[in-house]
């Protein structure tokens, strides 16, 4: 078979005009609000007029710990969407954004893979409709207000050494992590050590991505906590009068987006926060308003099961009111052979011993999605120099956890390679076997909730904080935000906070250098190890390969 890379399979689609992806749905097309002929937003009138209906069922997709070797996690997600359609069933997909700092950055875009890709791919991986770059513009412009009112008198007596609300933009860009603003003078006001974070760990993304509609979000923009007093109370967004110009900027993007997979099937991409620095979820609006329109919703959530699907559980759905019916957890020969301690260039030789050495770590995520109460079925995302061997090893090692693992081809068959598995899924689904809860209750201590975490689910002995840190946690329960679940900042490529410790580790601490409150959003960030919330660039970053061809066409890109 000729091989074609992602983009070009994705430029040869036979895309078909966004109202008539809306009908599969039943949207019509004065509640779509057009990007050109192949992306839309969904109106807030259909959004209301649906509410009343019954919830479809939620498919989780998530994935074990990520390796160079890749998972696909967002691949399987797509071509299950499709595998559903194709075997009879009312399904639609939903993914987060990307984010331009991976994009440019090593990762590449977040639309899948092969033949389970949502289209039009060049204008997801780049601007797409605006919304990140309205959620960066809404942010700095808090930011830009804060500094404003304290240059004009200061007549809310903000510490200025207690700022705590950061600058945002959507690149990797190292330089900014720390900076000092306000240089040259009395003219541009008083000088204070800052930074910027990528906009995709802002609060404002979090925000967007857990509100129900504009007065949800005006009011949860209003109770970010910008800066501190002398006296340490707390100054929020709202006493800055920043929350209804935030509101107007982020108007539009409030609004679902409307695309199409590459076999024409549905598919809502909203929002995109990490999920290794913030709660790697798309939102709750797109999640909310697909499960009213069709029967199945297959989404995501970022990197491993440890990290996305943990905040899906104890976040997303603890405040969306939602729970998944079935669990997906993607895994691959390649990434168990990397977990089994084989080098990446010697991933194509078969090699069954280091399969099931390696099955550990797709053995604790099994076991820590069912902890929630939830089944799971296992997709094996096959690659070309898979052998039988290998895949029958990791087949047999899940019935050992008492799960069922099911070979997936949807990267070069579409549809066809994933009906075994969206028929399995849904008669899961259907059976309603599920008995969804989060694993800590809200009252539980703001600390425990973070040891709960790095005992049950990265099966640490536990977290390592300062005294400092305690009280912090202590004071915000004494303000009245105790009942908040929290966000875990960690390494993706690891249950520990050494990203090299691959596998199903033991005997290790989680250290907690950092916590952040979140009070819009709605959650606590405990910032753990060396993990950063402004990523920098690799040594040869994917930017350096994109360019436009003669035709004026994007090249590199994938």
């Amino acid at each position: 078979m000729e091989y074609k890379s992602d983009i070009e399979i994705a430029r040869a689609a036979h895309k078909r005009p966004i109202q008539e992806i809306g009908a599969k749905l039943g949207i019509e097309s004065d509640d779509l609000l057009p990007y050109g002929h192949d992306k839309a937003k969904v109106s807030q009138r259909l959004i209301n007029a649906v509410q009343d209906r019954p919830d479809g069922k939620l498919i989780l997709v998530t994935a074990i710990n990520p390796t160079p070797a890749g998972e696909g996690k967002t691949t399987t997600t797509v071509g299950l969407g499709d595998g559903l359609n194709a075997i009879g069933k009312k399904a639609a997909v939903c993914i987060r954004e990307a984010s331009l700092g991976p994009c440019f950055g090593m990762k590449g875009g977040a639309a899948g893979g092969g033949y389970a890709q949502v289209v039009p791919m060049e204008d997801m991986n780049l601007h797409f409709t605006g919304d990140f770059h309205a959620i960066t513009s809404a942010h700095n412009l808090l930011s830009a207000m804060i500094d404003n009112h304290i240059y004009w008198g200061n007549e809310l007596e903000i510490d200025i050494r207690r700022v705590v609300w950061r600058r945002v933009l959507d690149m990797n860009d190292r330089a900014l992590r720390q900076i000092t603003t306000s240089l040259g003078g009395v003219a541009n006001g008083f000088p204070r050590e800052a930074g910027f974070d990528i906009t995709v760990a802002s609060e404002v993304m979090a925000i967007l991505c857990l509100a129900r509609n504009l007065d949800d979000l005006q009011k949860r923009l209003g109770d970010i906590i910008v800066a501190y007093r002398r006296d340490r109370t707390p100054v929020y967004c709202r006493d800055i009068k920043a929350d209804g110009a935030m509101t107007v900027l982020l108007k539009d993007a409030m609004q679902p987006n409307l695309v199409q997979t590459l076999e024409n099937n549905p598919a809502f991409v909203h929002g995109g926060p990490f999920a290794n620095i913030a709660h790697g979820c798309n939102s709750v609006t797109a999640t909310t308003t697909a499960l009213k329109l069709a029967d199945y919703v297959v989404t995501e959530a970022g990197f491993g099961a440890d990290l996305g699907a943990e905040k899906f559980m104890n976040i997303k759905c603890r405040k969306a009111g939602i729970a998944p019916s079935c669990v997906v957890v993607v895994a691959t020969v390649r990434a168990m052979k990397m977990n089994g301690g084989v080098a990446k260039a010697d991933l194509g030789t078969e090699n069954v011993a280091a399969v099931e050495a390696g099955c550990a770590n797709l053995g604790r995520h099994i076991e820590n999605v069912k902890s929630f109460g939830v089944p799971v079925v296992v997709a094996i995302n096959h690659f070309v120099t898979d052998t039988d061997a290998e895949v029958e090893a990791v087949k047999a090692y899940v019935a050992t956890q008492g799960s069922e693992a099911i070979l997936c081809k949807h990267w070069a068959l579409g549809s066809e390679g994933t009906k075994d598995l969206a028929t399995r899924v849904a008669q899961i689904a259907d059976a309603g076997e599920a008995n969804f809860a989060p694993i800590y209750p809200d009252d539980m201590s703001l600390f425990d909730k973070i040891d709960t975490i790095a005992k049950k689910i990265y099966r640490a002995d536990g977290v390592v904080v300062d005294g400092k840190i305690r009280e912090q946690l202590k004071t915000w329960e004494e303000q009245g935000y105790g009942n908040l679940p929290v966000c875990m900042a960690k390494t993706q490529y690891s249950f520990t906070t050494d990203p090299t410790q691959r596998g199903a580790p033991t005997g290790f601490s989680v250290p907690v250098r950092e916590v952040r409150l979140s009070a819009g959003a709605g959650f606590i960030v405990a910032i753990c190890g060396e993990i950063m919330t402004m990523p920098g660039l690799p040594r040869v970053p994917s930017a350096e390969q994109i360019m436009l061809n003669d035709a004026g066409e994007i090249e590199g890109l994938f």
